[in-house]
């Protein structure tokens, strides 16, 4: 097992050191699938418990229990060709001659777009330790891994026609993969969506005037979005329309993404009276100008579904905003 783990360390050395002109295998595994390269006496320890207690935990705001990811445990002697090019991959290399713990962060190391984390330590006990102190960082490098797929087929197929109008408003667009129309479009409102027979993903894009020094408190933020969603997201039946659910109460995080700071906010939403809802997830910033606020919205109606995925698929194209101008 320590050979093995030497050759890998030496593989992650030299993918972290490959030039872009490499060529890769596509890779393999489902959306939101973690493979966990892991002895299996750790795997059913505390070690495991940990691993699952970060990356298996429960998703936010679904109306049913769903894991974060789902995670497959590989023993490191089975972890052959076949599992190198899994699309998220988890490495503990857990030996006594580790002299310096801690972990890497690397992708496309045998396949593109890889995401490729190892955790190095001397025992269990000690990679149990990284895992909790580094919890954060290791899951949002594996949520951005998977949120930079979803965008880049998005931007593979997109739905061109999209984009243009809603910069044409608000200066600026998420990238819409092919299946999203346009449903609505006001001179501050936009609401475009890909309706199947029994789901529905949606994106909202909407304005209101800049009011008061502490826009983005989690309050605020909602009661602008019900008055909005009133106003332009009718439902079924008369006297129905969308709003924000009181399930459970919508949270909100200040957030610095590649140069752009928006507050996030999850929630569920729900039709006035009546039966639909599900989960939304916003982001908020101010326009250019300081003046607005913009709200970009995702939202998800599957009754029939998990929503994990669907929910991702909406945030990812959130998260794709552009400026019209900005350089790339």
């Amino acid at each position: 097992m320590k050979r093995l783990f030497a050759f890998l360390s030496f593989v992650l050395l030299l993918a972290g050191c490959k030039g872009s002109g490499t060529l890769l295998p596509n890779v393999s595994g489902k959306a939101g699938e973690v493979l966990i390269v892991m002895d299996k006496a750790n795997w059913e320890g505390n070690l495991g418990n940990d691993v699952r207690d970060l990356l298996a935990s429960d998703c936010p705001y679904l109306a049913q229990r769903e894991p974060l990811y789902s995670l497959v445990n590989v023993i490191p002697t089975g972890f052959v060709d076949l599992f190198k090019v899994h699309r998220n991959i988890v490495i503990f290399n857990i030996d006594q001659q580790v002299a310096e713990p801690g972990i890497q962060y690397l992708s496309d190391a045998w396949a593109a777009p890889q995401c490729l984390i190892q955790v190095s330590a001397a025992d269990a006990a000690q990679a149990s330790e990284l895992v909790r102190a580094n919890g954060k960082t290791i899951a949002a490098y594996i949520e951005q891994a998977e949120r930079d797929r979803i965008i880049r087929n998005a931007i593979r197929y997109e739905e061109g026609s999209l984009a243009p109008q809603v910069a044409e408003i608000f200066g600026g667009s998420p990238r819409f993969p092919s299946g999203y129309k346009l449903k609505k479009k006001t001179g501050d409102f936009v609401w475009i969506a890909d309706e199947k027979q029994y789901t529905m993903q949606g994106v909202f894009v909407y304005r209101y005037p800049v009011d008061d020094e502490s826009p983005f408190e989690v309050d605020k933020i909602i009661a602008h979005r019900n008055q909005v969603l009133m106003a332009n997201v009718p439902g079924m039946f008369e006297n129905t329309y969308m709003t924000t659910g009181e399930f459970m109460e919508p949270t909100v995080e200040y957030i610095r993404f590649r140069g752009r700071e928006f507050t996030q906010t999850r929630g569920l939403w729900e039709v006035e009276n009546d039966y639909m809802g599900g989960p939304f997830v916003s982001h908020s910033f101010y326009s250019p100008d300081g003046k607005d606020i913009i709200v970009v919205e995702g939202f998800v109606y599957a009754p029939r579904y998990d929503k994990r995925q669907y929910l991702r698929q909406v945030e990812s194209i959130v998260y794709s905003w552009e400026w019209k101008n900005e350089e790339k």
